[in-house]
């Protein structure tokens, strides 16, 4: 994208705190919907950042993988779960808690030193940028690396496969019963008790209907 230097740093930076204000979500609201929504979001200003770098292949694959099948697929599995359960108490919530705090800040302060450290300078004087990025990774795919792109396509077809085997299992009977050797449906009986006789004494129905 040939935008102008501040369209770029604006861009950037609405374009982060998008994403870091959705990140958040995720990460701290206790609505799983919610958090599944703002995923979407984070995907979708990941993709905007990568416009701005004219990846615009990665962009669309982005959009169309993540969002469009991942969150999308999240959400039909939230929405078929539906199922509400409080969270219980966790004894010593707090050691979690600060230990996982303690991690981000150590990650965040590891990257930031790293930005700060890294020399972002480059010599752009003999490189030539790519015109159409889609076209050069459609000829690399079907060229250089066929048999890698194939590989990984029969990988997740049969992960696939898997997946829908081991869902399946607990579903499918131990013996198939056909329609005529089914029973039919009847009402559970109730419990019979026995009736104590004595031997001096005894009862005949006709006796009884007198």
């Amino acid at each position: 994208m040939n935008l102008a230097e501040g369209v770029q740093i604006v861009s950037f930076g609405l374009l982060g705190l998008a994403m870091i204000g959705a990140a958040l979500g995720v990460v701290l609201l206790q609505n799983i919907v919610y958090s599944a929504f703002l995923l979407g979001g984070v995907f979708i200003s990941i993709s905007g950042l990568y416009l701005l770098l004219n990846a615009d292949f990665v962009a669309a694959a982005q959009v169309l993988i993540y969002v469009g099948a991942v969150n999308v697929l999240i959400l039909f599995a939230i929405m078929l779960v539906n199922k509400q359960e409080d969270f219980d108490p966790i004894i010593g919530r707090w050691v979690r808690q600060g230990a996982t705090a303690l991690v981000c800040f150590g990650l965040f302060s590891l990257l930031g030193v790293m930005v700060l450290q890294t020399s972002w300078s480059s010599s752009t004087s003999g490189a030539k940028p790519a015109v159409d990025t889609t076209v050069l990774l459609g000829e690399h795919f079907f060229s250089d690396f066929l048999l890698p792109f194939e590989l990984a396509s029969v990988l997740l077809l049969m992960a696939l496969v898997g997946a829908i085997v081991i869902a399946r299992r607990e579903y499918l009977p131990e013996e198939i019963v056909s329609p005529q050797q089914q029973p039919p449906l009847t009402l559970p009986e109730r419990a019979r008790q026995p009736i104590a006789i004595s031997a001096g004494t005894s009862s005949s129905p006709q006796s009884t209907s007198e």
